[in-house]
């Protein structure tokens, strides 16, 4: 008998081998919260487990991961892409001070090809497995006639819980505190729209080995975001002052940091306080623009801004360099200006304290 279903483009059977190739990777982040196995209409996780709280908070996150997808498209290698939605999403409920609990995903695309969604989901259970994340749960969707045999994209959405006394925010923030930054390991997932714009003005293919970037473009610029739930939550237990922290997003270094500083305070960040990765440089060359110029777009280098006491600093920067992800003190907090001219001032509906970046990149 013939499937009408099948007929029109969805592909059943597909979807259950892909649930079966990636089985296994989704089981190994299931901890005692977890109720049930995969495949259920929901996920269930038994705040129990979670621990004693007086008066505990859930903190919530959804994001995906933009147009990098393309880049795993031309060079068809899918395992990165979901360690860099669980760095958009998770890392995001431990800027509040919460530790992640369960994370769901989702992924649309225009023909569910087995293989493919595994390796996207096994990076996804990966990632999570790294942060302490148990995934309870997802959904693969075949869009026929809407997206492109080829196409596909990916969302996910994480819940996490924090004491309510310990939440960070602006709120803690006061003069005198440093900034620490994390380094990224490169571009993350933001602002793929200007880097692919670049290269085509060049006309430069993501599959061309370009020698600014020192091997193919893809395959450079497919290196996966940062993870860094766990070393911060490290630097939490161990009670080092940490006021506010600041994920390095869409919106660059500025717009991110003066979202969690209060409207009153400001920080200067010197540029020269940390090296730029050469993946910035050479893009930034490819595209004759100067960093500067990227600094509302890229990260150019700093994945985490961590506001601490001053006395603590220290410890950030060792437990970070501990964990191996590279840091340096890069600002103070000070009074916010009585002319903030040239300063970034709060970000995204945030009326925040007031950043801008003086110097010269090294």
């Amino acid at each position: 008998m013939t499937d009408p279903y099948a007929s029109a483009g969805v592909d059943t059977e597909a979807g259950d081998r892909a649930v079966e190739l990636m089985k296994a990777a989704v089981s190994r982040t299931h901890g005692p919260g977890v109720l049930g196995g995969v495949g259920g209409f929901a996920g269930l996780f038994d705040l129990s487990a979670a621990g004693a709280y007086a008066q505990p908070l859930l903190a919530t996150s959804t994001d995906g991961v933009g147009t990098k997808i393309a880049l795993a498209r031309a060079i068809d290698k899918h395992d990165t892409i979901g360690q860099d939605l669980v760095g958009m999403v998770v890392d995001d409920i431990v800027v509040v001070g919460a530790k992640p609990l369960f994370m769901t995903d989702y992924i649309a695309c225009g023909r569910v090809v087995p293989e493919r969604i595994a390796d996207i989901v096994r990076g996804i259970a990966e990632a999570c497995e790294a942060t302490g994340t148990a995934l309870v749960g997802g959904e693969t969707a075949e869009h026929p006639g809407v997206m492109e045999p080829d196409d596909y994209d990916v969302a996910g959405a994480a819940v996490g819980i924090v004491e309510a006394d310990a939440v960070l925010g602006a709120e803690r923030v006061g003069e005198g505190d440093v900034v620490v930054a994390m380094a990224s390991s490169g571009l993350h997932s933001n602002g793929f729209s200007l880097v692919r714009h670049v290269l085509a003005e060049r006309r430069i293919a993501l599959t061309d080995r370009v020698d600014e970037l020192g091997g193919v473009a893809a395959e450079v610029l497919l290196e996966p975001t940062r993870l860094y739930t766990l070393p911060l939550l490290g630097m939490l237990e161990q009670g080092l002052g940490i006021r506010a922290i600041s994920h390095v997003t869409g919106g660059g270094i500025a717009a991110n940091l003066a979202r969690v500083l209060p409207q009153r305070l400001a920080v200067e960040i010197d540029r020269q306080g940390w090296q730029v990765p050469a993946v910035f440089d050479a893009l930034a060359q490819l595209g004759d623009f100067p960093l500067t110029d990227a600094e509302g777009t890229w990260n150019l280098g700093l994945g985490m801004l961590v506001v601490v006491d001053e006395a603590d600093a220290a410890g950030v920067v060792a437990a970070s360099e501990a964990a191996g992800i590279p840091a340096s003190t890069i600002g103070r907090v000070e009074a916010a200006p009585a002319d903030a001219t040239g300063w970034v001032q709060g970000a995204k509906g945030v009326d925040g304290g007031a950043v801008r970046l003086t110097g010269s990149y090294r």
